[in-house]
């Protein structure tokens, strides 16, 4: 795939450049609580913008019903866009209409415009080819070059990420360029000890990536929701931990093919537990218990690991040369259920491993929880396309890059 520097080789000045991003922030009360996404697509903007393109930004938030709602509009992630730019970014108010089309028109050279949220419009998400496509064709009227800087997007088959690029010029933007390259490093002449910390609410979620992993990894640390449907495999009392009983067959292979093939697969051998999920808007106290993870009692819920599964996993996590993590490992949002999380990304801190943080929630909360970025050898902004790519997915966004 081509990248920016290629098309900053070429020239930009005068140029409208659709700049495809990943603007989709958590927002609580119209207000941002995490810009990591906006700050990741910094480097692209401004690198456009200072070659003196005309630079139109469009990203989706949240999940609206292919009409417009106030709730999901983009313009608080365009105000801290133009914050980080320090330079006022111009707003157009709907996606293809008479705003977006009069505020690109306008656009200065060297200027930044966002349009609103893109799934305001049925066509970016339409199972129809033949809408995405009327919909890819009104916004490569906006521009003359795309570049695809929206790596939390890639593994959807969306018009603005797989049907525009075919109709424009396409570029990957920095950030691109670099998930690429470090999911290359996961999957291609891995250094070994390879480990995976695998988190977050459902097993269902990463079937397919355990599936993959269990032929590559070394070692795979189980946390999380998810951890509890292994436990119950293994025939342990969880009480009322979130269990996915119909996964429970695949699970059970899974610890079958882990022992087979000599894949170190660990499980929590003990839990914080409180007898009902913690209020996470008042952080009110939870009485968190210890208990053993074979022991947990029918009337109490598993909601992180405990301690010496914090030491456990740190142990393991000490001799790797490649370390993974994907899901926090409990309710890390609430501080009574955060330290296991926290002895996650310690670990990985006090490693000298290439650490990589595979987005989503697991990204959330190293900066939620305080620690220095720079310090992850690379921080995901797609824990979905990530895992994705680790299961040997073709991505439609990468795919629509290659020429």
């Amino acid at each position: 795939m081509k990248t920016i520097d290629e098309l900053l080789a070429e020239g930009v000045a005068g140029k409208r450049v659709f700049v495809r991003a990943d603007l989709n922030v958590p927002l609580a009360d119209g207000r941002i609580t995490d810009d990591g996404r906006i700050r990741a697509v910094l480097p692209t903007v401004k690198a456009l913008a200072d070659a003196g393109a005309k630079v139109v930004v469009a990203s989706h938030l949240g999940r609206p019903k292919g009409a417009p709602d106030p709730a999901f509009s983009l313009r608080p992630a365009a105000e801290r866009l133009g914050e980080l730019l320090g330079a006022d970014v111009h707003f157009a108010t709907d996606t293809v209409g008479e705003s977006a089309t009069s505020t690109v028109a306008g656009l200065p050279e060297g200027r930044v415009a966002v349009i609103e949220n893109l799934r305001f419009n049925p066509g970016e998400t339409a199972k129809d080819d033949a809408e995405r496509g009327a919909f890819a064709d009104q916004l490569a009227a906006l521009a003359d070059v795309y570049v695809s800087d929206g790596f939390g997007a890639v593994h959807r088959g969306h018009a603005s990420v797989y049907d525009l690029p075919a109709r424009l010029p396409h570029y990957a933007g920095y950030l691109i360029a670099n998930e690429v390259g470090v999911l290359k490093k996961l999957t291609e002449d891995v250094k070994r000890p390879y480990v995976v910390v695998l988190g977050g609410a459902k097993v269902s979620d990463k079937l397919a990536v355990i599936d993959q992993l269990l032929g590559k990894a070394d070692r795979l640390l189980i946390g999380g929701g998810m951890a509890y449907t292994f436990l119950k495999a293994k025939g342990y009392e969880i009480g009322g931990s979130l269990l996915q009983e119909d996964q429970l067959a695949a699970v059970t292979e899974y610890i079958e093919r882990a022992e087979k093939t000599g894949v170190e697969l660990v499980l929590p051998v003990d839990a914080l537990v409180a007898p009902e999920f913690p209020d996470l808007k008042t952080k009110a106290p939870a009485s968190p218990a210890t208990v053993a993870a074979d022991a947990i009692p029918a009337d109490q819920m598993g909601l992180d690991i405990g301690p010496e599964t914090r030491k456990l996993y740190a142990s393991k996590i000490t001799d790797a040369a490649t370390v993974f993590w994907n899901g926090p490992m409990g309710v890390f949002e609430h501080p009574d259920f955060a330290e296991g999380t926290k002895a996650v990304a310690q670990a990985l801190l006090d490693s000298s491993a290439f650490t990589v943080v595979g987005g989503g929630d697991s990204a959330a909360a190293v900066r939620i929880l305080g620690f220095d970025e720079s310090a992850f050898g690379h921080i995901s902004t797609g824990g979905g396309a990530s895992l994705e790519y680790l299961e040997g997915k073709t991505l439609p966004g990468l795919a629509a890059l290659e020429d």
